[in-house]
């Protein structure tokens, strides 16, 4: 009875052969994904992955030490104080959130083999719940990057007499560390990083080491968007050098003086924490 019990239980967990898209990625070297580069980690460990259904080990990947958590640290708080991201209009996050959701779809079948290798889970079950879900919630918080708006109020202070306009503007909060467990490793990847990225903050995502291949193949699509947007705004650019180069006869640089002196109406600054961003309110005089 047992000996049929188990040969049905492990006919059940049977995998089919890794398609071979999935046998590339498995195949690759360990390495962590920080600041948008394929690196290994410093002390040069990995951590064995399983199979769950089978009990079978599936591939390696870079075990993450103190000294990589910080450098990942380091580069993320680089990125949100410098360099594009932190430059970038809401409009950018929102298109790269969305290229990212496009190319999510791209690949669901196979984030759909990955999810159910490393999870446990059907593949069928991952391909109408978890990639769709991440992919759609990308999309929506794409959405939300354009639609962060601060308040106006009235305020009632100072001497007599005296006026003030108040306003709250909503900033990032800064470098966000993001867990994600086991049971929806994909999905909850999305949900965690898909807020923080519209709100404009970077994030250090830990994947549970039970469950980690969904999150490095998001991170290859995650660097597979920003090169794509980059090459659009590089298109983007030379299209408008060459528009205006048909209007300009002579496109040397134009010198132009400063502008007038502008008077500092910021008197105060009061910063305020909200869920996901941080508010700056500043009372300006009348």
């Amino acid at each position: 009875m047992n000996a049929s019990v188990y040969s049905s239980a492990s006919a059940i967990a049977a995998q089919p052969s890794p398609s071979a898209g999935v046998s590339r990625f498995l195949a690759l070297k360990p390495r962590l994904f920080i600041n948008g580069e394929w690196v290994e980690a410093r002390s040069g460990k990995t951590v064995q992955v399983f199979d769950p259904a089978t009990g079978k080990q599936i591939g390696l990947v870079a075990d993450a030490g103190q000294e990589d958590v910080d450098r990942a640290v380091a580069a993320a708080r680089n990125a949100l104080e410098t360099g594009p991201w932190a430059s970038m209009t809401p409009s950018g996050r929102e298109a790269l959130l969305w290229k990212l959701a496009d190319l999510i779809d791209r690949d669901a079948v196979e984030f759909a083999e990955i999810e159910s290798l490393d999870n446990g889970k059907t593949r069928f079950m991952a391909s109408i719940v978890d990639v769709p879900g991440a992919r759609n919630y990308f999309r929506y918080m794409a959405g939300w990057a354009t639609k962060i708006e601060g308040t106006t109020m009235q305020t009632s202070m100072g001497p007599p007499g005296s006026k003030f306009h108040t306003y709250v503007a909503r900033e990032p909060v800064g470098v966000v560390a993001q867990i994600v467990p086991w049971n929806f490793p994909l999905a909850m990847a999305a949900w965690k990083l898909g807020p923080a990225l519209a709100a404009g903050c970077t994030c250090i995502l830990k994947p549970a080491e039970q469950t980690p291949l969904s999150a490095l193949r998001l991170g290859e699509l995650i660097r597979e968007a920003g090169q794509a947007h980059q090459q659009e705004r590089d298109g983007q650019h030379q299209a408008r050098v060459a528009r205006a180069r048909r209007q300009v006869a002579d496109d040397r640089a134009a010198g132009c003086r400063p502008g007038g002196g502008r008077r500092r109406h910021c008197r105060r600054h009061f910063l305020q924490r909200r869920p996901g961003v941080l508010c700056r309110v500043a009372l300006i005089r009348s």
